[in-house]
């Protein structure tokens, strides 16, 4: 599970250049584990879903405004992800600044492709290898009981955030995400805040928005928001050696869920 913010350093290029608690809610109160105890299950859970996802394509719908320099751009792709971590993109339609589009969108779309390779997937991993949690309570998120932890970074990483999670009390999925980088990208900036959030497709849990707030020296306040709709998922029948594996990891995540 990766995390995308705006870089500066896209911003730069862009617009210099001419032409990313409490329960309420009538939900019922999850049961009481530790902060270790959920992560586990969510890692585990997270390990299921990802041998288990073979294929999906999903909309995109791409926005950046910058009230300061009057710049606004739209994209809209067609993201196609194979397992076990292959991204291709098909841009479907594009207005606005040509530089936003550009500098912006498409260094995003670069990066998140880079970013699926199996070691750079390791290393901003939602994961004890790479945070430290702590349990600060539950909330209700779309109406399903949340625990919410708390999310500190090992290292001082710019693809690590600091910031919290909620993860669904039944699923173990993480289903919102809000933070700021581990550390700043660039010089230029003076703060980042985004916020991610899932929704469940069958039984994955995938992106459902994406939106950052980036203040910039000079450039002021971007605001970037990603949409993602019309999923398909798992369209093409699966290998004998998928079957296998998508059974085991289900036998595994039914007698996790019994715990």
């Amino acid at each position: 599970m990766r995390k995308t913010w705006l870089l500066p350093g896209a911003l730069l290029g862009a617009f210099v250049a001419p032409g990313d608690a409490i329960e309420a809610g009538g939900a019922a109160s999850p049961a009481m584990l530790t902060a270790e105890q959920i992560v586990e299950r969510m890692v585990q859970m997270d390990a299921w879903r990802t041998a288990t996802l073979q294929n999906y394509t999903v909309l995109r719908r791409y926005v950046l405004d910058n009230s300061r320099f009057r710049k606004h751009a739209e994209m809209e792709v067609r993201m196609k992800y194979t397992y076990p971590g292959r991204k291709e993109f098909e841009v479907l339609s594009e207005k606005g600044s040509g530089a936003v589009r550009k500098r912006v969108f498409r260094r995003m779309i670069e990066a998140e492709i880079e970013g699926a390779q199996d070691q750079a997937r390791n290393q901003t991993r939602i994961s004890p290898a790479n945070y430290e949690f702590r349990l600060a309570g539950t909330e209700v998120e779309d109406g399903r009981s949340c625990y919410v932890l708390e999310a500190r970074p090992k290292t001082d990483n710019t693809l690590l955030f600091r910031g919290r999670i909620w993860v669904d009390a039944k699923d173990f999925a993480v289903v919102r995400i809000e933070g700021s980088p581990a550390k700043n990208p660039s010089f230029w900036t003076r703060k980042i805040h985004f916020v991610h959030r899932y929704r469940k497709v069958g039984p994955f849990w995938l992106p459902a928005s994406n939106q950052s707030r980036t203040d910039v020296l000079i450039f002021g306040l971007t605001e970037v928001a990603v949409e993602y709709l019309d999923y398909r998922v798992n369209q093409s029948e699966p290998s004998a050696e998928s079957r296998r594996r998508q059974g085991q990891m289900e036998s595994a995540a039914a007698r996790l869920q019994e715990r």
